[in-house]
């Protein structure tokens, strides 16, 4: 019975000293990749089944971002193109921070073509290096769909390229809708002169 107490006191003091040689090293820890967790390089060809981490770096299919928009998925052609005059704007009316971010958004990515007051006349329409800029202050653009518009920004049409990868869904219908709400100022604009006109014409 001594033997034992002896033996079980010489282990007891034996695992306390081993214990108290580093305070940094925290000795035997149980489920380590609980506590340090292994490096991932995101740019680095990663073979993780193999090496037992299971992760998968893409959205499960049929799953969109908590907060994002829903897919847009008509097609990239002619087809595609007429049924996106359906398609409405599924944001709610931007207030004015909403507004300012979207003018910043279009000033950066189509005023260059376009111009900031989207009369054709940015800094490549005017250079002449880039021919068939769409004036959007002309009434074709005043009248078209929103979702045509839409269609247009992310697959490009004609001399446009697509802005998908620069904008995302939510960004292309806030262009969208700040290009509108600037079209309606112009659609006010002319109504008012039309009725100027008619005022002036009934006069005489």
């Amino acid at each position: 019975m001594r033997a034992i107490k002896f033996i079980s006191f010489c282990f007891l003091a034996a695992v306390v000293i081993s214990s108290c040689n580093s305070k940094r090293d925290p000795g035997r820890v149980y489920m380590p990749d609980m506590a340090y967790s292994r490096a991932f390089e995101a740019y680095a060809p990663n073979n993780l089944k193999q090496e037992g981490i299971n992760y998968v770096n893409y959205p499960v299919e049929g799953t969109i971002r908590r907060g994002d928009l829903f897919p847009y998925t008509l097609p990239n052609d002619s087809n595609g193109y007429n049924m996106a005059a359906a398609i409405k704007d599924p944001l709610p009316p931007l207030d004015s921070v909403q507004m300012n971010e979207a003018q910043r958004l279009f000033n950066i990515n189509c005023a260059i073509c376009h111009g900031p007051n989207m009369d054709a006349q940015g800094p490549l329409a005017t250079s002449g290096k880039v021919g068939g800029i769409a004036n959007l202050k002309l009434t074709a653009y005043l009248n078209k769909p929103e979702g045509q518009m839409f269609h247009v920004v992310t697959y490009g049409k004609n001399n446009m390229g697509s802005y998908a990868s620069q904008l995302d869904r939510r960004q292309r219908w806030m262009v969208i809708q700040y290009i509108k709400s600037e079209q309606a100022k112009e659609l006010a604009k002319k109504s008012q002169e039309s009725a100027g006109s008619k005022d002036t014409t009934a006069k005489k």
